[in-house]
């Protein structure tokens, strides 16, 4: 009964652990001009992506939040301009928020795309089956 139980224990366990292990793909909704907030919102997107490296991750940033992915302002810059690099990571923002700040693609950190909408965007990977965060306080 014993060896039965230990079985079941070890089937138990190497479930749990395969199944956090499957790919899994979140994108991440920032709109605060809260600099802590980019902060945060960098590292944990840093860390996700360094932790899981086979799984998906998009930041999208909008309204509020452009700063965070200004190449002259950015206080999280350091960090997004090397996370951006990694495969398995795109930040984007929002084209209609750039017009509201008169910024263009070059103003934007290395390797920052745009989206037309960012709302839309949040909303197509949603119907995709992506996983939403919202950072911010």
């Amino acid at each position: 009964m014993k060896k039965l139980i230990k079985l079941a224990l070890a089937l138990f366990i190497t479930n749990i652990a395969f199944a956090q292990e499957k790919p899994i793909k979140v994108v991440f909704d920032v709109t605060s001009g809260n600099t802590d907030v980019h902060k945060s919102a960098a590292r944990h997107l840093r860390l996700m992506s360094e932790t899981y490296p086979d799984s998906e991750f998009e930041m999208v940033v909008y309204s509020s939040a452009y700063k965070m992915v200004d190449n002259n302002s950015s206080s999280a810059g350091e960090t997004l301009r090397e996370i951006v690099k990694n495969k398995n990571v795109s930040i984007v923002v929002c084209q209609n928020t750039m017009k509201r700040n008169n910024k263009t693609k070059e103003d934007l950190i290395p390797g920052v795309t745009t989206v037309p909408d960012g709302i839309y965007e949040i909303v197509a990977k949603q119907q995709l089956g992506w996983g939403y965060i919202k950072e911010g306080k």
